[in-house]
């Protein structure tokens, strides 16, 4: 101990208090010598690797993975007190040091998945670089932890663009300077599973690195000079690709590192206080479970040298015996694991208890969405968005108000009770779960995006041949609190942070179209906002008539708080069997990206490109009302059905035109016989009610029924789409001899008639022509035709207001022929169906 009487003899002539700081220096110096120590150790780094940039790569090894495992038993002395002036100045150094450092790291990043697209490329050549397992293995998790940290990284640019620009206003007070940034963190670290992922893989991707790097010239050239700009000076430098892949590793314990940092430079009274001491629990947590599940892993091997490990987990809805009940699940390479949590208390670790578990090895799976919820459950969670609303309100009234601390965790408490219990009653989606023993257990979840993901990921699984070791529950269950890659349930206000980066306001999205299917298929589109949920956060587009390019140009509107994301979902239905998802995508939200005016988009889910257009109006959201019913349709002037739907032609029209054209055209009189008046009054009470599931109906439908619903729907208009203004003029020119100039006359008639019935006229115009076509098998002539819809589409005006009245059977002639004249018309213009969206040509973005 000779050392550290030396350093109490310095300090002490230094006029330095001796004990106290020399004890300090000490545990500091020991720190520092225990880091390199375990640098040494060759558990995760490749030590021994031969990498070319040795000057690159051990640059940043002096802060190794392995060095911080049991950093929360290393008990540092407390730094020196300081003024809060003074923390807050080197509080704000060390956030400036972590955005630098992020900076850095995402370069990095960058520059590792650079070739990804050109490796991605080759490997569907008949000589490939890497294969696409290996490439999958290479990156795996990467694109995921870029992702996160480039959120990371913008938001916090932006709280320290937005601190600077308050520091210059004069009207606020310096007690007001203070950054908050905790959310952010917390935010950061909830990700920090991902880590668990790609430290699991770290030693294969090494290993594909090092084998592809001898044996092919091709990828050494590339694996060894990999270039990246780093820094605000954009200096270039060289790394290899197994020094690039090192990055993360070394990232996830700086994380844990600079926590602490900002946690002692945080004054206790700071309202990031909190939030950091907790992101750092966390994040030791993680790393020391890491360290253990290292071990634990090893202990049992399955199939093909395949150990059990954690592929994913997170908090699902467990319906039993018709009780909901929130559970925390565990996927392993072998089974699925039902947890419950319960939450740590003062003084004590969280804890896991085992609910059930079912193997892997011959599961089925099948996932269903409920059609609606029982009327008493709707009463309910309305009643629970209110109050989640009110909150929120008052939330906000006292977000910045001096002696409001404790009202607003109250608050802030009761608002997360709340939202709890929305996650657990208001899911729709069932994923039933059958094991080959008999056993089957039903999931439940809010998110049809959320749901895939989990069904994704246990059909890979099933897929293979596993082998399932019976497991030991009780220390599974406990390691749960150690394996864990998901802290807490998807409530958005644990993880809201600023609320001027999302938005509040009406979000409405058009879905067009989509293309690239390989087959003919009946498909919807399920959108998805996140959020505070007074409002349903999901809505789904009807279900397109088989095609190989569906097309819908249908609107959905969404009430939102606190959105920042949106998710889409392209399902095929497939008739006797489970719906397919073809596709998902998640779709950043940003306030300044978006307008009052319409911005077209091309989206990619998986092989299908979905066209969308977006705009975003914002305004404070009233308090949630009751469920909103669809207005009706039938009896309702078609230029109000349209606007309330955002097109030109009413869905009703197009739905039913689809479906006869699909399976209609062969039919012996169609439009002529008509369908059960019973069927019919069922579709016309759906789509009075609820489009998509109208359109379900449609599908199934006896055709008849569905012209029938079509000519019903006509008849019913208060008002014919030739205005009856224009009878008299359609009547006269009949008489012009020439067909030329008759057909001319009629048309600029037409183009005198507002946009929505001139536009769905011409659309039925269309579809009866191509109806004609097949007459030969059909018997459908288009003077048949005209007959059955002359009297629906043009009516003569009421006696005594627009001209003498007259002979009905004159009436039934005119109408007839009118319409017989325009379908015999060659040149007639095409219809449009979609209002035009006033979107830029320079605004139309592909998000791949």
């Amino acid at each position: 101990m000779d050392v550290y009487r030396e350093a109490v003899d310095y300090l002490e002539s230094q006029h330095v208090a001796g004990e106290g700081a020399a004890t300090h220096l000490w545990l500091t110096l020991f720190s520092v010598v225990l880091f390199f120590f375990l640098n040494r150790l060759p558990l995760f780094v490749a030590a021994e690797a031969d990498i070319m940039e040795e000057d690159v790569f051990h640059e940043e090894a002096v802060s190794s993975f392995l060095s911080t495992m049991n950093i929360e038993s290393i008990d540092l002395p407390d730094t020196p007190l300081f003024s809060p002036e003074e923390m807050l100045e080197k509080r704000l150094v060390v956030i400036k040091g972590i955005l630098e450092s992020e900076e850095l790291y995402l370069a990095e990043l960058d520059t590792l998945l650079m070739p990804m697209k050109a490796l991605r490329a080759s490997a569907g050549t008949s000589q490939p670089v890497l294969s696409n397992q290996q490439i999958q293995t290479v990156f795996y998790q990467v694109p995921e932890l870029r992702d996160v940290h480039r959120t990371f990284y913008s938001d916090l640019k932006a709280r320290l663009d937005t601190h600077y620009q308050d520091q210059l206003s004069e009207e606020l007070g310096k007690r007001y300077f203070e950054l908050e940034v905790g959310d952010l963190f917390q935010r950061l670290v909830n990700h920090i599973g991902l880590y668990g992922g790609f430290i699991e893989n770290y030693e294969k991707a090494v290993e594909v690195v090092r084998k592809c790097t001898n044996s092919d010239p091709r990828f050494r050239t590339l694996a060894e000079s990999m270039m990246s700009t780093n820094g605000t000076d954009k200096a270039r430098t060289k790394y290899t690709f197994e020094a690039l892949l090192y990055k993360p590793l070394d990232r996830v314990t700086k994380t844990t590192l600079v926590l602490g940092d900002l946690l002692k430079t945080t004054p206790v009274e700071h309202r990031d206080y909190a939030a950091l001491q907790e992101a750092l629990r966390l994040s030791r947590s993680f790393l020391s479970g890491v360290n253990e599940s290292s071990q634990s892993k090893r202990d049992v091997t399955l199939s093909h040298d395949m150990r059990r490990q954690l592929m994913r987990d997170g908090f699902v809805v467990d319906s039993s015996e018709g009780h909901r009940s929130l559970r925390h699940l565990f996927l392993y390479t072998d089974l699925l694991l039902c947890t419950r949590f319960k939450h740590a208390t003062r003084g004590k670790q969280d804890q896991y208890r085992f609910s059930w578990y079912l193997p892997l090895a011959g599961l089925k799976l099948c996932w269903v969405a409920e059609q609606e919820r029982a009327p008493d459950m709707n009463v309910r969670l309305h009643n629970i968005r209110t109050k989640m609303h009110l909150l929120r309100q008052q939330l906000k009234q006292h977000s910045r108000a001096s002696r409001g601390l404790v009202f607003t965790a109250r608050n802030k408490k009761k608002l997360e009770e709340l939202e709890l219990m929305l996650f657990t009653h208001s899911p729709l989606y069932r994923l039933e779960l059958f094991s080959s023993s008999g056993k089957s257990h039903t999931l439940l979840f809010s998110s049809l995006y959320e749901l895939e993901e989990w069904r994704e990921n246990i059909y890979k699984l099933t897929s293979g041949t596993i082998e399932t070791v019976p497991p030991d529950l009780l220390t599974l269950t406990g390691a749960c609190v150690k394996l864990r890659m998901t802290q807490q349930p998807p409530l958005h206000s644990l993880n809201s942070g600023n609320d001027r980066d999302s938005l509040c306001g009406t979000l409405t999205v058009a879905i067009h179209s989509a293309s690239g299917l390989q087959q003919p298929a009946g498909v919807y589109v399920c959108v998805e906002v996140d959020g505070f949920e007074y409002y349903d956060r999901q809505a789904q587009t009807h279900s397109s008539v088989h095609s190989l390019n569906p097309h819908w140009d249908q609107e959905l509107s969404f009430q939102v708080d606190g959105a920042q994301s949106m998710r889409l979902v392209c399902v095929s239905q497939r008739n006797g069997e489970d719906d397919a998802v073809l596709g998902k995508t998640t779709v950043k939200l940003e306030s300044k990206t978006l307008s009052e005016r319409w911005r077209r988009q091309t989206l990619r889910l998986g092989q299908v490109d979905l066209a969308i257009s977006l705009k975003y109006s914002p305004h404070p959201l009233e308090p949630p009302s009751s469920a909103v019913q669809q207005l009706p349709l039938f009896g309702v002037p078609i230029e109000k059905v349209a606007q309330q739907e955002g097109v030109l032609v009413p869905h009703v029209v197009r739905c039913c035109v689809e479906e006869v054209e699909r399976r209609g055209m062969r039919e012996v009189g169609i439009y002529r016989i008509s369908g059960t008046s019973s069927d019919i009054n069922v579709l016309k009470a759906a789509f009075n009610s609820n489009l998509r599931e109208a359109v379900s109906r449609l599908r199934n439908a006896e055709v008849n029924s569905v012209s029938g619903v079509l000519k019903l729907y006509l008849r019913e208009l208060p008002e014919p789409l030739i205005p009856a203004e224009l009878f008299q003029s359609l009547a006269e020119n009949l008489n012009i001899q020439d067909e030329d100039s008759r057909q001319a006359s009629m048309l600029s008639l037409l183009q005198s008639c507002p946009h929505t019935n001139q536009n769905t006229f011409l659309y039925l115009m269309h579809h009866l022509q191509r109806v004609a076509d097949m007459q030969d098998v059909n018997k459908m002539t288009l003077l048949n035709l005209a007959t059955v819809f002359g009297p629906s589409l043009l009516r003569p005006p009421v006696a005594g207001l627009n001209g003498p009245a007259l002979d009905i059977s004159h009436e039934v002639v005119v109408q007839v022929q009118v319409v017989l004249c325009y379908l015999q018309c060659n040149n007639l213009p095409e219809a449009q169906t979609s209002l035009p969206r006033d979107a830029d040509a320079e605004e139309e973005t592909t998000h791949m």
